[in-house]
């Protein structure tokens, strides 16, 4: 095998995600091992695991870059809007940011069942990403007077909870689109009614 010149690390580690990436999307990630893509890069196998110790490690660094994309994403949220109605529009932004990259990415939900018996940085992250979106509605919503709750963290809990039904790949995967933005919005009228009734507490 000729030898590679030498990179920056940073540099080899962002190949070697784009090149898995490209190999989960062609093949499956159960069908793509470490060695496969140590092969598409030339390398050895040894110096892809220098960077990811695992392929369940790739695995997540990959989600951790789809996350990051997502969050850019959102965060052009209209911040202006009415508590009730941002909770509409992050809602349906999430789902379509949801669509659009299972679309793109249909080893995704392949993705979603290897890593769901592993506890991972983006697991976690795309937790409190959802949760800390969330959070800061209900938190303008209060302080404009519109939604009522005590606690604010956990019912950003309990409404992230809520929406899995319209952002988890595995439901987003089996229903059709009109279904799903019709649920969405079914989501979205609950959510306000309960946080803009003044016994929820």
């Amino acid at each position: 095998m000729p030898r590679r010149p030498r990179r920056k690390a940073e540099d080899t580690r962002e190949e070697i995600l784009s090149t898995a990436e490209h190999l989960f999307g062609e093949r499956g990630i159960g069908h793509c091992s470490i060695a496969h893509v140590a092969q598409a890069l030339s390398m050895s196998p040894a110096n892809v695991f220098k960077h990811f110790h695992s392929k369940i490690a790739l695995v997540d660094a990959i989600c951790q870059r789809k996350l990051d994309a997502m969050i850019r994403q959102i965060q052009t949220l209209d911040m202006n809007a009415p508590a009730p109605h941002r909770l509409e529009i992050a809602a349906r932004r999430l789902m379509m940011a949801h669509i659009a990259s299972l679309q793109d990415s249909p080893y995704m939900l392949e993705m979603v069942f290897l890593l769901s018996g592993e506890d991972l940085a983006s697991g976690e992250r795309y937790k409190t990403m959802i949760e800390e979106l969330f959070l800061a509605v209900i938190r303008d919503g209060l302080e404009a007077g519109i939604y009522h709750c005590d606690n604010p963290v956990e019912m950003s809990q309990t409404v992230a909870a809520a929406f899995a039904a319209v952002l988890h790949p595995v439901f987003l995967a089996k229903q059709p689109l009109a279904d799903l933005d019709r649920q969405c919005g079914n989501i979205v009228n609950l959510v306000n009614t309960a946080l803009q009734n003044p016994l929820v507490k």
